[in-house]
C-alpha cells in the first residue's frame, strides 16, 4: 500500500484500536497458472465505506474474483458489516477474501492480543487463508534492534493464528529496504520469522521503487512470496500508479517467475492518479492482467 494519505490512516488506525496481523496464480509446487484474479480493496477505499454493498458488486461486474480486506476493526468490524454479512455479501457475488489487511494495533506497542484474536476470528469467518500486517508506524521501526522486536512479535502472531489454520503474512512498503549497518530491516524479517508460519506479500511497486529486483528477491528466497501486490509505477512521476501494463513495472517478466516466488494470490493495487476514475482503472487492470498475465 502505499500514498501518504494511506500511511496517515494505517499509523492512525495502528496506534488507536485496528486488529492485527491475503486471486490465485500458481502455488510453489503446481506450476499451474490459475485464473482468478484479486483486488486490494483499499483501491476503492473512496466509495466502499460508505456504500459496501455496492461496490462490492462493482468488484465482481469489473472482473474480480477476489478480495483484500482493509480496515477492520473490533468496533466497526468491516466498515459496519459483520464478518458474517460482508462473507454473504462477497457469496453473493462470486467473490472470496484469501487475505485480509489488519493494523497491529497495540499488539506490537504493548503484546496485548486482543486484536489479534478479534482478526482471526473474523478472518475464519471469512474464509481466509492470511492475515496481512500492512504497515510499520514510524516510531517501531527505527534501528535492526526494532525489526527484530517487531519479527518476534510477528511469530507470536502467526502463533496464534496457526491454532485456527491461518498463516500471517508481511506486506512490504519501500522503508524496510532502508540500511541498518549491513542489513535491511527486510533482510531481517525474512531470517528472523518463522518460515513454517510466516509468509510474506511482496509489493512489487515498492519493490522496484527501492531499486531491487523482485525475480533476484524470488532467487534469494525461493517460496517465501506467497502473496504479491500487482501496482504498476506512472512512466512520468514515479510517486503516482498507473493502470497495469500503461506503467513502467516489467510485469510480463514477473510474472514467468511466479512459481518460484512460491505466489498463491496476487491483488491489483491502484492508489494514486486515477484515470478517469477509480474503478476504471482497476477494471483496465483487470482486463490486461487476464489478456496479458495469466
Amino acid at each position: 500500500m502505499t500514498t501518504i494519505s494511506r500511511r496517515s490512516f494505517l499509523a492512525t488506525a495502528g496506534v488507536a484500536a485496528s486488529a492485527l496481523l491475503l486471486p490465485s496464480f500458481a502455488s510453489a509446487g503446481s506450476g499451474k497458472r490459475a485464473k482468478k484474479v484479486g483486488i486490494q480493496l483499499w483501491s476503492l477505499r473512496d466509495v466502499l465505506p460508505g456504500n459496501v454493498k455496492g461496490t462490492i458488486a462493482d468488484v465482481a461486474k469489473a472482473g474480480f474474483s477476489q478480495v483484500e480486506t482493509f480496515g477492520y476493526s473490533i468496533q466497526d468490524k468491516y466498515w459496519g458489516l459483520s464478518p458474517k454479512e460482508l462473507k454473504a455479501t462477497l457469496s453473493a457475488n462470486g467473490l472470496t477474501a484469501p487475505s485480509g489487511h489488519y493494523g497491529l494495533g497495540s499488539f506490537l506497542f504493548d503484546g496485548k492480543t486482543e486484536e489479534v484474536k478479534s482478526a482471526i476470528e473474523a478472518a475464519n469467518i471469512l474464509g481466509s487463508e492470511y492475515i496481512t500486517v500492512p504497515y510499520l508506524v514510524d516510531s517501531l521501526r527505527s534501528n535492526a534492534d526494532d525489526y527484530k522486536k517487531i519479527a518476534e512479535k510477528i511469530n507470536i502472531a502467526a502463533e496464534l493464528a496457526a491454532k485456527s489454520g491461518l498463516r500471517v503474512a508481511y506486506h512490504n512498503h519501500d522503508f524496510e529496504f532502508q540500511k541498518h549497518g549491513d542489513v535491511t530491516g527486510y533482510d531481517i524479517l525474512l531470517k528472523d520469522t518463522d518460515r513454517k508460519l510466516v509468509d510474506f506479500e511482496l509489493d512489487l511497486y515498492w519493490v522496484v521503487r527501492a531499486g531491487h529486483d523482485p525475480i533476484q528477491m524470488f532467487k534469494d528466497h525461493p517460496g517465501r512470496f506467497t502473496m504479491w501486490h500487482v501496482k504498476d509505477m506512472d512512466k512520468a512521476n514515479p510517486d503516482f500508479n498507473a493502470v497495469i501494463g500503461q506503467g513502467k513495472i516489467d510485469f510480463k517478466t514477473i510474472f514467468k517467475s511466479a512459481k518460484l516466488s512460491g505466489m498463491k494470490h496476487f491483488f491489483v493495487e491502484h492508489e494514486s492518479n486515477y484515470i478517469p476514475n477509480p474503478l476504471e482503472s482497476v477494471r483496465q487492470s483487470c482486463a490486461y492482467i487476464k489478456k496479458n498475465l495469466i
